[in-house]
């Protein structure tokens, strides 16, 4: 059986997003733009706050988004083909990802324990942090099919080290395939023996254009990508544009059933030896969430790497009450 033949005839392009702060209301600002669902249901512990989002998207030019928006409750989690949960406290300055498990585990919890009555169907994509923990949590609340639930993960990292490759040759995005890994936070690394430019390897691609390429790059690039969230906070004190058009991206592949390659996080199931614990790995995406992992012939320092990850994960897993 092929993986289209997994796909539901019935979609109805139903969404319902837990928790409509910065995150939140960006995303269902950029799932209507982009024309992605025809029905969106915004569920907060505010709900005055909700309907205030909805009302406020809803009341844009129709040409640029048609989708119905309103408030709801998780009674409204029913016969959606969606359901992002973005609920969690926000990271604060100076603060890993990892600080917030605690906090955020026990709003994970509640938030499971009042889809888990109404859900019929769907995928379930985990936006909060620290996603890894979060969505490992989930889906092991939600108890579905391996995939149902899944994580954001790096997939937000992987856009900006493109795009910092992309500002490093002068070429367009389209053109530069490379994937971040392992933990969403400080264990994450990008699959350098992977990184191509046009399906040419980029030493080879480096040597033939004249442009140095080694670890000084790498790590200038890198260095950029793994602090621009902290950067971005400092700044301005969240970040939440970036991830909504992330999270639209793998809308699409589950809303529209297009099929989709992106490094998102879910519970391993002995992909590089590796279980019981959610890292992100590049994923076949679509109608049921993650249809399959990828196991890629890396280096043997970058698999290292992404048992170091899952060790520093577990260990995190572990210490929640």
């Amino acid at each position: 059986m092929s993986l289209l033949d997994n796909r539901i005839s019935i979609h109805h392009r139903r969404v319902a997003i837990i928790g409509v702060g910065y995150v939140g209301a960006s995303i269902a600002y950029a799932l209507t733009v982009s024309n992605l669902a025809r029905e969106i249901i915004l569920i907060d512990i505010d709900r005055e706050k909700a309907a205030g989002e909805a009302l406020d998207i809803q009341h844009g030019i129709p040409l640029m988004g048609s989708a119905l928006v309103h408030a709801g409750d998780y009674c409204d989690c029913k016969d959606c083909d969606l359901i992002i949960i973005t609920a969690g406290r926000n990271r604060r300055p100076n603060e890993t990802r990892l600080d917030m498990t605690q906090d955020n585990v026990k709003i994970i919890r509640e938030v499971a324990g009042k889809i888990k009555p109404h859900y019929t169907k769907g995928a379930i994509m985990v936006v909060a942090n620290p996603v890894d923990v979060l969505t490992y949590e989930c889906d092991r609340l939600m108890e579905l099919p391996n995939g149902r639930v899944f994580g954001t993960g790096c997939v937000l990292d992987t856009s900006r080290l493109v795009r910092g490759v992309a500002n490093y040759t002068g070429l367009k995005i389209e053109a530069i395939k490379c994937n971040i890994v392992g933990e969403h936070g400080d264990s994450q690394f990008p699959v350098w023996s992977r990184l191509a430019i046009a399906g040419v390897p980029m030493d080879e691609y480096c040597r033939n254009v004249k442009l140095p390429w080694g670890d000084e790059q790498k790590d200038a690039i890198f260095g950029s990508v793994r602090n621009m969230g902290a950067t971005i906070i400092a700044a301005k004190g969240r970040t939440h544009y970036g991830i909504a058009t992330c999270v639209c991206s793998l809308a699409d592949a589950v809303l529209n059933q297009r099929l989709t390659i992106a490094p998102v996080t879910t519970p391993l199931q002995g992909e590089y030896g590796i279980r019981d614990v959610s890292l992100s790995l590049p994923s076949i995406i679509g109608v049921n969430g993650v249809e399959m992992r990828l196991e890629e012939n890396w280096q043997e320092a970058e698999y290292k790497r992404l048992q170091e990850s899952a060790e520093k994960l577990k260990a995190t897993i572990a210490r929640i009450n």
